[in-house]
């Protein structure tokens, strides 16, 4: 009997400890433990082409090897120089609850497109486990899921099934789905005819109407017009705060980050740096990038391009040539971008762009060459600098940073965001002594008031 008793009392402990934990784990969608990403690069040189007789002198060279000393170590027994063991991610861990609005943030080659990968199950990871709880969709880069030769519709069935949906579920949703792309007239044309921006439209669509219980958005918003950005972080905190649907952001734009959301997580090389409030985590990152920048242009790893072109610094200068810390509002500004050419020779059609970001990297401007049509058909190869000139800078006192971006013949030669960063000081733009309160915008304009009678 006291037997009996005991068991009983075990269980009964066995099920209260159970659904005491099954309460606290219950809310987690999605816990990442101890994850890693591990990647080969190659370093080897291009080999030149390679004909039947080099395939079969190889393959004899290598018999000969063999019978000549077949107690030697094969080379691949060694570390092998022409490559490098690369980790995208290092012992990642974190938790995140049903419901949570989460981003994303860190520089470029941080880890954060790896580990949305994983997470989407694109991509397995080296070592560490991730457990998912509900359906996933996943907005990664242009077109994802999208088979090209299919049209617009075709492709919003086959998304749909691809998350599970019925065919009826597909069938209610797919009139907002449709209203919300703005691709009416365009649906049963193939998308591969899309523009990116229309791919955008739909394949965002169809990711946040079909009811997943985890949308993952990349920067792949980017693509899409400011007005369909907005709508986008409109229908993402929908999801969130109506729906109760988990929502993981990434973006470069602090501005999005901290109004769509809650906590926010930073990686640097790989690694988990900062997993707080989304406003404490932006202003270390922001702190980070600021201190970063101290590092020479010319050394920056974190760079996209051909490489035909690269800068190597960007000094401000005044009217009078002398180099300048801090510029002022309404101050003429000369910015020097000094490159390298790296053939040594002329180039043809070279664009150059920068664009100009607030305090929580919200683009502001950009100014680009082919935007006011001064065209540069010809850069000689003793060319070794660009030259903008900014007229009365409009820009309130504050901080700012910058993103420089070069294409020769259409293509991307050099790119390199957060590149630097400037400060502004308060200045007599108006001739009056004054400027705008400071909360009121980061912009200022010409213009003038008159008052006249009614003609």
């Amino acid at each position: 009997m006291i037997f009996v008793v005991c068991v009983n009392i075990s269980h009964f402990t066995f099920f209260n400890k159970f659904s005491y934990l099954t309460k606290i784990v219950s809310n987690t969608v999605i816990k990442v433990e101890n994850l890693s990403k591990k990647y080969i690069l190659s370093h080897q040189k291009q080999e030149r082409y390679t004909a039947l007789r080099d395939v079969i002198s190889d393959k004899f060279r290598g018999i000969k090897e063999k019978i000549v000393s077949p107690f030697t170590f094969h080379r691949s027994h060694f570390a092998d120089p022409t490559h490098e063991e690369f980790w995208a991610l290092k012992e990642v861990s974190f938790e995140i609850n049903q419901g949570d609005r989460v981003g994303i943030i860190g520089r470029n080659g941080a880890g954060k497109t790896t580990l949305l990968k994983i997470l989407s199950r694109i991509t397995e990871p080296t070592t560490g486990r991730v457990t998912i709880k509900g359906r996933v969709a996943s907005l990664l880069e242009v077109g994802t899921g999208f088979h090209p030769e299919l049209t617009g519709r075709e492709n919003i069935f086959l998304n749909g099934a691809v998350l599970g949906m019925s065919k009826a579920e597909i069938k209610k949703k797919f009139d907002e789905i449709v209203a919300f792309a703005e691709v009416e007239k365009f649906l049963d044309t193939p998308v591969k005819r899309y523009s990116s921006g229309m791919y955008v439209r739909l394949a965002f669509a169809v990711a946040a109407h079909l009811e997943p219980e985890i949308l993952i958005v990349d920067e792949v918003l980017a693509v899409g017009d400011a007005q369909f950005q907005k709508k986008c972080l409109g229908k993402m905190g929908d999801v969130s705060a109506k729906e109760g649907r988990t929502v993981l952001f990434v973006s470069h734009n602090m501005l999005a980050i901290q109004n769509l959301c809650g906590t926010a997580i930073m990686l640097d090389k790989g690694q988990v740096i900062v997993n707080e409030k989304a406003g404490t985590v932006i202003e270390k990152y922001l702190f980070r990038l600021e201190s970063s920048s101290n590092v020479a242009l010319l050394k920056r790893k974190d760079r996209h391009g051909t490489g035909i072109i690269r800068f190597t610094s960007v000094l401000f200068k005044n009217e009078k040539g002398d180099s300048i810390n801090a510029l002022y509002s309404g101050q003429n500004v000369k910015l020097i971008f000094n490159f390298e050419n790296r053939i040594n020779g002329d180039l043809k059609n070279v664009s150059i762009a920068i664009g100009i970001d607030d305090y929580l990297a919200g683009r502001i401007t950009v100014l680009g060459n082919a935007i006011q049509n001064e065209t540069f058909e010809i850069v000689k190869s003793d060319e070794t600098y660009f030259e903008l000139n900014i007229i009365r800078l409009p820009l309130v006192p504050g901080t700012y940073s910058f993103t420089i971006y070069c294409t020769i013949n259409g293509e991307v030669a050099d790119w390199v965001q957060n590149a630097g960063f400037f400060s502004v000081e308060a200045g007599d733009y108006y001739d009056s002594g004054k400027l705008p309160p400071l909360e009121q915008g980061t912009f200022l304009m010409d213009y003038h008031f008159k008052i006249s009678a009614q003609v």
